[in-house]
Parts: structure tokens; C-alpha cells; sequence
């Protein structure tokens, strides 16, 4: 991350960053955004020809440039190799958590239960990594454990309902499984609207209070979180 003078243009440092560290140093595909306050930026690139002194020479076109006007304030590289491990990682992670849902539901329940309750968990993680990707977010070790933590918090929804229904199946033996779930939803609707306010505030303050590491994985839960009040009121519609 750098950090320029107070004194410099937005704009004009946004576009010398970029003409100086892409066409200068000729690195391929470059990226620059704002982090956190109005002169602070993180500059992402690629070092095509893997030299060592990348960032000595990015310094010195900087100074070339900009004088002494600016600070590195944290420098890290991530190789195709630890790239690679991270996306493996995260897939295996997420994956293991939907199949251990999977088989804890469908030991507990039904395994009707059980496919339904991962449905709506692909559902979940889906929608929130396709914003992500929609609005070309960063996705890094943050991001997926804010999705496992969204699956844990889907799931202790979905047990809750799936209970109700178990409970409401022995009071209303009559009644078509359609209809009995509607009530269901119903009956626990109240609970889940207040447990997901309460989050929502929570995240809230840490999307907004707690600094630009935090914003990516406080969204991804506001996203998810919110996301699985939004799905129950489709079913209860839906029903």
C-alpha cells in the first residue's frame, strides 16, 4: 500500500501511478484503488520477467516522479503457487462444510430435509460470492471464512424451522406438507427478522468503524446474512 502528500490531486496521482508503474516498468495488468483514506492506494500488478528488485525499481520511477512525497506502507506478493493453494483451499473448505451439513441433516431429519437445507445453502454462498465477482471484489482468507461463517448461520436457521416443521407434522397430521411448512416459516419468522437485525447492526459498525481489512468480510456477511431472511420470505410466499 502507498501512501502520498495530502497536498497532491486525487485524480492526477490516480493516473501518474498508473502511467509510471504500467508503462514504465511495462508489468502487465495493473490495478490501483483508494484504501481507506483520500491518499492512501493499493497497487496491484504482476512482475511478468519474476525480478527480485521489483519494488527498488518501482521506487526509484515513484521518486522520478513524485519526489519523496509518498511511503510504502506494506508490501506483499502472492505467487501463482500460494494463488493456487488459496482457491483450492477455499473450494475443499466450503465444500466440506456443505457435505458435513449435508449428513448432520440428514442424520437429525429426513433426507428430503437434507437436500433441501443444501439448496438453500448453494443458494446463500452463491449470491454472496456472485457479488463479489459481479463487482470484481477481492476474495481473499477474509472472504471465505465470512462464507463458512454464513453457511454455520444459514444452517442454524434452516434446524430451526426444519424443527418447527418436525414438531407441526405430529400436531397436524391433516394437513398438506406445503400448508404445514407456510406455518412453519411463520411461526419462526419473528425470531429470524430480530436475530438478523441484531446482526445486521453488529456488521453495520464493523463495515463502517472497523478500517478497510474488515469492510470485505463485514460485507460478505451483511450480504449472506441478510440474504437468508430474504430466502425464508420467498419460501413463505412462495407457500
Amino acid at each position: 500500500m502507498i501512501a502520498f502528500n495530502k497536498y497532491y490531486n486525487h485524480f492526477n496521482l490516480l493516473s501518474s501511478v498508473l502511467i509510471v508503474v504500467s508503462l514504465q516498468m511495462d508489468l502487465g495488468d495493473v490495478s490501483v484503488k483508494k484504501f481507506g483514506n483520500d491518499t492512501d492506494f493499493l497497487v496491484k500488478f504482476e512482475n511478468k520477467d519474476n525480478k527480485k528488485n521489483i519494488i527498488e525499481e518501482i521506487k526509484t520511477n515513484l521518486d522520478k516522479s513524485f519526489g519523496n512525497n509518498y511511503d510504502f506502507r506494506r508490501v506483499e506478493n502472492v505467487g501463482p503457487k500460494v494463488s493456487a493453494e488459496l482457491l483450492k483451499s477455499g473450494v475443499i473448505a466450503i465444500s466440506l462444510s456443505l457435505a458435513l451439513m449435508l449428513i448432520y441433516i440428514w442424520i437429525r431429519f429426513e433426507w428430503q430435509f437434507s437436500l433441501g437445507a443444501i439448496l438453500a445453502l448453494f443458494h446463500d454462498v452463491i449470491v454472496t460470492l456472485g457479488v463479489f465477482s459481479l463487482f470484481s471484489l477481492e476474495i481473499n482468507l477474509s472472504i471465505i471464512a465470512a462464507v463458512l461463517t454464513i453457511v454455520g448461520y444459514s444452517m442454524n436457521d434452516t434446524v430451526v424451522i426444519f424443527d418447527r416443521v418436525r414438531e407441526n407434522l405430529r400436531k397436524y397430521s391433516d394437513i398438506k406438507i406445503f400448508e404445514l411448512t407456510n406455518i412453519s416459516i411463520n411461526e419462526t419468522l419473528s425470531r429470524t427478522i430480530i436475530t438478523s437485525a441484531t446482526t445486521l447492526l453488529a456488521l453495520l459498525a464493523i463495515y463502517f468503524f472497523g478500517g478497510e481489512i474488515l469492510k470485505g468480510f463485514s460485507l460478505a456477511m451483511i450480504l449472506g446474512s441478510q440474504k437468508t431472511v430474504l430466502r425464508e420470505d420467498d419460501q413463505n410466499k412462495l407457500n
